[in-house]
């Protein structure tokens, strides 16, 4: 292999990869809108009812605002075990349970926890 078609081999992989990065990135970004349009749809998620959210509308108040939600939920999957079902970690919690209730598919959950530990 000369030296150019080795160069060229390295720039074609560098290339590669940032373009990956970027799709990624633009997945990501996809998710995360998907999941906040869950969490706002009042006949969906419906996380406005209780909780407050930057950029939501009537907002609840019965239940903690969701912000700085990486530090206080630095396990993302604990997170979604609480959207999952918020009884298995308190009982008397009156959060749905929305996945135990199917009221939000396995991908829905994965999306809006996703959006919510974006917060």
């Amino acid at each position: 292999m000369t030296k150019l078609t080795q160069r060229l081999g390295n720039t074609a992989t560098a290339l590669a990869l940032c373009s990956g990065l970027v799709f990624s990135a633009q997945a990501g970004a996809a998710d995360l809108e998907a999941g906040k349009k869950i969490a706002f749809d009042r006949a969906k998620g419906n996380c406005l009812a209780c909780h407050h959210i930057e950029g939501g509308k009537v907002a609840g108040t019965i239940a903690p605002p969701l912000l700085a939600m990486k530090a206080r939920f630095p396990d993302k999957a604990k997170l979604r075990a609480q959207i999952w079902d918020a009884t298995a970690a308190n009982p008397n919690s009156i959060m749905p349970p929305m996945g135990r209730h199917r009221i939000l598919s396995e991908k829905e959950i994965d999306q809006v926890t996703d959006f919510i530990h974006s917060l």
